[in-house]
């Protein structure tokens, strides 16, 4: 009974805080890749052909449904624009029954051009809406739970006047890329828009670099062997997100031997360590599905459950550009 009351409490808290609008922190996706344009609005496009992207993030099960998001999003290169243009559309729960939702649209355009001998450069622009909303009767606070008794319905916490709340939000970023290898930067709420429910408050910018490479394991380029198996890559990379004061740094790297691609991630702030992540996707023509799991490795590591991850990806036929352009090779999750 206890341990089960310690989790709701620490439920409780985190959407508290959030309703009064402290430094929320936005969802972090650990199949990078299998999410393009949510790492960074410069991946429009990136793959040449239409492509769609679906993921779905559960963590901290354990936590009564504490944190689950879906995402889905479409980019393609435009030959007329010289760039791509892509669309996010993403729906985050936090709470047991959904007490504080966040459903957010946007768009993105990336500017494509050349810098030097197979080196490219891709500039963006994201422009987006965002809703959260507040069920403030699902909202179970700590001077509600009685030891003996369990739940009272009285608290101290004050209802706010509008419990949804509707906000424009701006990002950008920027990606170089070479034959075998990629970095990019990108900035997302830009505006620093106000998200609160109790007075005006600001959303903090996020800030993403990431970088990474392929290795090819061996001197047959072919793409197949007789085993039906490709040439074994492998991809080094790493991700560095800031916001609201927090550090997230992960280090990781793929081994991709087509069809199969399986990965290892660490993921850690500047003091402490947070989580392992796991991963395994098979991709084959022009669809591919993923699966990670993240284990924690934190204080909160026995109360958690760590988090699952799914992802789907599907490229559609097009197409040749009549401008020469090239995808960009970069890992799949």
């Amino acid at each position: 009974m206890m341990k089960t009351l310690k989790k709701i409490l620490l439920v409780a808290a985190i959407l508290l805080f959030a309703g009064q609008g402290a430094k929320a922190q936005d969802v972090i996706f650990s199949q990078f890749y299998a999410n393009p344009l949510y790492l960074n609005p410069a991946f429009a496009g990136s793959k040449i052909c239409p492509r769609v992207s679906l993921n779905f993030r559960n963590q901290w099960p354990a936590l009564v449904s504490a944190f689950t998001t879906i995402s889905a999003s479409y980019d393609q290169y435009v030959d007329g624009l010289h760039g791509g243009v892509g669309a996010i559309l993403m729906a985050d729960r936090q709470g047991d029954h959904g007490a504080l939702t966040t459903g957010m649209a946007s768009v993105m355009y990336a500017f494509r051009f050349q810098v030097g001998r197979d080196i490219y450069v891709n500039a963006a622009l994201q422009a987006g809406i965002t809703n959260e909303s507040l069920d403030w009767d699902n909202l179970r606070f700590p001077d509600q739970i009685d030891p003996v008794n369990g739940y009272t319905d009285m608290t101290s916490a004050q209802r706010p006047e509008s419990t949804s709340k509707w906000y424009m939000d701006f990002n950008a970023g920027a990606l170089i890329h070479g034959p075998a290898w990629y970095a990019g930067i990108s900035a997302a709420h830009l505006t620093q828009p106000s998200n609160g429910f109790y007075g005006v408050t600001k959303l903090p910018i996020k800030l993403t670099g990431h970088a990474g490479g392929l290795i090819n394991l061996s001197e047959e380029r072919r793409r197949t062997s007789a085993l039906g198996l490709g040439t074994p890559v492998i991809s080094p990379n790493v991700v560095y997100q800031y916001q609201a004061g927090f550090h997230y740094f992960n280090y990781g790297i793929y081994l991709d031997w087509m069809p199969f691609l399986v990965g290892c991630w660490f993921r850690n702030g500047l003091e402490n360590p947070d989580a392992f992540i796991f991963m395994v996707g098979v991709q084959q023509d022009y669809f591919k599905i993923g699966y990670s799991y993240d284990v924690t490795v934190s204080k909160l590591a026995n109360n958690t459950s760590g988090a699952h991850e799914i992802s789907l990806g599907i490229m559609l036929p097009c197409a040749e550009p009549k401008h020469k352009v090239k995808a960009i090779r970069c890992p799949s999750f």
